[in-house]
């Protein structure tokens, strides 16, 4: 009975002892965190969205007190969260365009020839890798909401033709969707450039006419009614020069195809979850 009292104690007393000396350990070697991360955190959207490059809005703040990363690479949280950073840092931030992202595709399931009808997973990755997809256009939107799913803000509503409709309202210029297109569709543009093309084939027009009805055919149209020479056509489809354009619009009347959009559009903001 003797040694089993001893031993509890023994036990006991190591227990303080270690104990004690853990928390010698953890004062001495504590790493003290930086007031500033903790303010920076508090200006970010938390939204822990990835986009800046970092794991989360913490790993992001870390970064900038540690100046591994710049002020202004929160896309979501803006110009705002950027000059809030800059002033906490001492720093200056350059000012720049508003970025929105734009589905460069005006098909649909309504609107283009398909190779065969798909019953697999719904995920763009996976229909793109059987036989480069179940449209004849190769560069046609899929629509089967990889780039709605990864979206924070839900800002991207796949409709019933199976295309893929950006709120830009919503929308805060991340890029998780461009990210998510195994077709490279979307792209980040200047929220100010309101007219783009809708279209990536490079096929020559006769082939386009007959797999979708929006696709460009290079019919020069547009290049030839524009004042400011910020159109042309290259490799069988309308470039446009977003330096020149005035975002005027007379290029999307004109346009017979109806690939040339000018944003905001009733079909951008509206849109049904598939």
């Amino acid at each position: 009975m003797v040694s089993i009292i001893a031993a509890i104690l023994v036990i006991t007393g190591l227990g303080f002892l270690f104990g004690y000396a853990l928390a010698l350990a953890a004062k001495k070697f504590a790493v003290s965190k930086d007031e500033r991360a903790a303010a920076i955190e508090e200006l970010l959207p938390g939204a822990n969205c990835g986009a800046c490059g970092f794991p989360g809005c913490a790993g992001y703040a870390e970064a900038i007190v540690s100046s591994k990363a710049e002020a202004d690479l929160c896309a979501p949280g803006g110009a705002a969260s950027a000059n809030g950073i800059a002033r906490i840092m001492g720093v200056s931030v350059k000012s720049s365009d508003e970025r929105v992202a734009r589905v460069f595709c005006g098909g649909g399931s309504d609107r283009t020839t398909q190779k065969y009808r798909y019953n697999g997973l719904a995920d763009c990755f996976a229909v793109h890798a059987l036989f480069d997809g179940h449209l004849v256009c190769s560069d046609g939107c899929l629509g089967f909401g990889s780039c709605a799913r990864v979206c924070r803000f839900d800002a991207i509503d796949i409709d019933a033709a199976g295309h893929a409709h950006i709120n830009e309202d919503r929308c805060t210029g991340c890029g998780l969707c461009a990210k998510a297109c195994p077709r490279h569709l979307i792209e980040l543009v200047n929220k100010k450039k309101r007219v783009h093309i809708l279209c990536r084939s490079h096929l020559r027009g006769a082939v386009c006419n007959k797999m979708c009805e929006v696709s460009c055919i290079a019919c020069m149209r547009c290049e030839k009614i524009c004042k400011q020479n910020a159109i042309h056509i290259s490799d069988n489809l309308a470039v446009i020069d977003y330096a020149a354009c005035t975002s005027c619009g007379e290029c999307v009347a004109v346009c017979n195809k109806k690939c040339l959009m000018q944003f905001p559009s009733v079909q951008s903001v509206q849109g049904g979850h598939r």
